[in-house]
């Protein structure tokens, strides 16, 4: 599918609009940080699409007070006695100095940080997000097999990464699914529902009717999860991965 896209400002508001072989125009906010994104057709007049943006303001304020309104973590030193999460349970961080290897290990009520001698707070930022992302990577590939053979859908591939903007992306057109890191830190039905989402989208590609009567199919609850995931609070804007 050919595709272009263009920045659209309307009020204080900056709108990722992407033209693409579609008949109507959808428009979505995006948690966590309220990410505008307005699909259009292909040959739709430029005024045509500033108006529906115009006329759908009252609608993106809404959303976008929402999120701001969000609780987010505080900013976090690695230091011990800090709250830390895990799957959606709150777990106390354990700091403890060794010779040996930097490692994490998690135990019934907390997280234990094993670091050498004068390991900085990044390099503990570093080992904790590594940590989340080996634990994130042994959950996903069950989940994805199980919700592919639910939904009918094959993904050729699955990758992690921090994203700023969203939970999750799929890329089409090579079937690949991308999960945001953060989500180790949510409740597993959580990470399911971005699994669900995802995968769904190699059925229906836009967030269109079709799109939720598929969502309603695979995951009737999908909305109960979808609104615990964005009620929870987010990561700290300085926390650098």
């Amino acid at each position: 599918m050919n595709t272009s896209s263009e920045i659209l400002n309307i009020s204080t508001f900056e709108i990722d609009v992407i033209r693409k072989d579609i008949k109507n125009m959808h428009l979505a906010v995006y948690p966590p940080t309220g990410r505008i994104r307005l699909s259009a057709p292909a040959r739709t007049d430029s005024e045509v699409v500033r108006l529906f943006a115009i006329s759908k303001l009252g609608w993106i304020k809404k959303h976008i007070k929402n999120f701001k309104e969000q609780p987010r973590e505080t900013k976090r030193s690695f230091s011990k006695g800090e709250s830390h999460y895990y799957l959606g349970k709150r777990y106390l961080l354990d700091v403890i100095e060794h010779e040996k290897r930097n490692s994490v290990k998690l135990a019934s009520s907390k997280i234990i940080l094993y670091i050498q001698k004068d390991c900085t707070e990044e390099q503990r930022a570093h080992i904790m997000k590594e940590w989340y992302r080996k634990e994130l990577k042994e959950l996903v590939p069950e989940l994805i097999l199980k919700w592919e053979k639910i939904i009918g859908v094959t993904s050729n591939d699955w990758g992690i990464k921090h994203m700023r903007t969203k939970w999750g992306a799929c890329n089409i057109d090579e079937k690949r699914i991308w999960l945001n890191l953060e989500l180790a830190k949510k409740p597993l039905i959580c990470i399911e529902y971005i699994v669900v989402h995802e995968l769904v989208h190699l059925l229906e590609r836009n967030h269109n009717e079709k799109f939720v009567k598929h969502m309603d199919q695979f995951m009737p609850k999908w909305r109960l999860h979808r609104d615990l995931l964005n009620s929870l609070p987010v990561a700290h804007n300085d926390w650098g991965y």
